[in-house]
């Protein structure tokens, strides 16, 4: 296996990770069982599939030159054993089972940087009819779509052949570009999209109406809690058909709309002004198969929590992410992550912590979509029946939201600093969530 250098993003994602804050994504698949001891033939078959997957055998390595660079390379003394765990969880006497309980605690804990960045956790409840397996993937391994990209491969229907991803189409270069040969064209164009975006981030760093309920506490270990909700996909599309935008302009909305409910809730004051700034990633990739690595732009948009109304919550979402889609994904502040790619490799090891810092002058909450392949995910014959995605948590923010679609059903996953006053109660949260995607389809019944 060829030795490859991290790409300017992947380096980024590499460099500002700190103890208290792991740049790990998550995924916690809950299984219906096969029958007994399914959880452990789990665990056996993510051990042995693991070791033929080239993507999960390459660890990361700094490199001479250029100078701040690293690479990925194989690792000579891989061992499934080191990255793929059984654990029992529950309590023994029975009683609900939570896996997102046992899920904040692995969450909580970085990735071991000397080894190939990931880890799949087996967690068998405490009867046979249940187990879950939750994935950690490296930010700098791949984001969301590549992450579904390796997890698919130790599924069951990971041996099928895919067909290669079509080539990307060459960029159409405007009228004066069009004229300059071609290499320095590319440099003009990056070089003016680099001072656009600057331009831009530094206009949404202004901390103007944050809610202090969204920032995190000081830095200290790693204290995660998770938590996750199920809605369904029908009541979502319902309010999508008769109040238009997309499915993600709802599932945005409701974040909104949770959010609001959730600091009355606790008896913050009426929310007012602007709004907590979301940074809404946006994948630059065509297929989850396409090759590893992030790809990645992104979307900022204010979300309305002073509007008191559901429908014109949602309408307001939709008219800002309908401005950021005409804009394009390499436009505006939410694209800060395109200037990763105008950063010397030095600048990323010498900067990864100040740029770390720097996330919370950007935006206050993150809420990302991760879309799933229609085909049901099984697990030596085990059956996926839900599957919870899980965002880092940037330096300076107490909460994450990360939703897929799978099987008809849309999964919440949330992820808060457990030391921040800010989200103490992610129940409340959730059940914030379902309350707002209820109102909304009263509104539109």
């Amino acid at each position: 296996m060829a030795t490859e250098r991290l790409s300017p993003l992947d380096l980024a994602f590499w460099r500002i990770e700190s103890a208290s804050h792991p740049m790990h994504l998550g995924a916690l698949a809950v299984f219906r069982a096969a029958g007994p001891g399914a959880a452990e033939h789990a665990a056996e078959l993510l051990t042995a599939r693991c070791a033929g997957v080239p993507g999960l055998r390459r660890r990361i390595r700094d490199v001479l030159l250029p100078v701040g660079a690293a690479a990925w390379s194989p690792d000579p003394h891989f061992d499934p054993a080191r990255h793929v765990s059984l654990a029992r969880t529950g309590p023994p006497g029975g009683g609900p089972w939570d896996p997102a309980g046992a899920a904040g605690a692995l969450m909580a804990r970085p990735l071991d940087r000397n080894l190939p960045p990931w880890e799949a956790h087996v967690l068998a409840g405490p009867d046979a009819e249940s187990f879950a397996v939750l994935f950690k993937f490296h930010h700098a391994l791949a984001d969301g779509l590549g992450a579904l990209a390796l997890a698919a491969a130790l599924f069951d229907e990971g041996s099928a052949p895919r067909p290669p991803a079509p080539p990307l189409p060459p960029p159409r270069p405007g009228p004066l570009l069009g004229r300059l040969p071609g290499v320095l064209a590319a440099r003009v164009q990056d070089v003016g999209q680099a001072l656009e975006i600057g331009a831009a981030v530094a206009r949404a760093g202004l901390p103007l109406g944050v809610p202090t309920a969204l920032t995190a506490q000081g830095p200290g270990p790693a204290v995660r809690t998770v938590a996750g909700l199920a809605l369904d996909l029908d009541e979502v599309n319902l309010v999508r058909k008769a109040a238009g935008g997309t499915v993600n302009d709802v599932l945005i909305s409701v974040v909104a709309g949770a959010l609001r409910r959730w600091m009355q809730g606790r008896g913050d004051p009426a929310p007012r002004g602007p709004g907590p700034r979301a940074l809404i990633p946006v994948s630059r990739r065509r297929r989850p198969g396409a090759g590893g690595g992030n790809r990645l732009s992104g979307y900022l948009l204010r979300l309305p929590l002073a509007e008191r109304d559901p429908l014109l919550r949602l309408d307001r979402v939709r008219a800002a992410m309908d401005r950021n889609k005409d804009a394009g994904p390499a436009r505006g502040a939410g694209a800060v992550a395109l200037l990763a790619d105008h950063v010397h490799p030095l600048g990323h090891r010498l900067g990864g912590p100040l740029v770390a810092q720097a996330a919370r002058l950007l935006f206050d909450i993150l809420v990302t979509s991760v879309p799933l392949p229609g085909f049901t995910f099984s697990l030596g014959g085990s059956r996926v029946a839900e599957v919870y995605p899980l965002a880092p948590l940037a330096r300076g923010q107490s909460l994450a939201v990360a939703v897929s679609t799978y099987k008809g059903t849309v999964h919440y996953g949330l992820v808060a600093d457990a030391d921040a006053a800010a989200v103490p109660d992610l129940p409340a949260l959730a059940a914030a969530l379902r309350a707002e995607l209820d109102a909304l389809v009263r509104e539109v019944s």
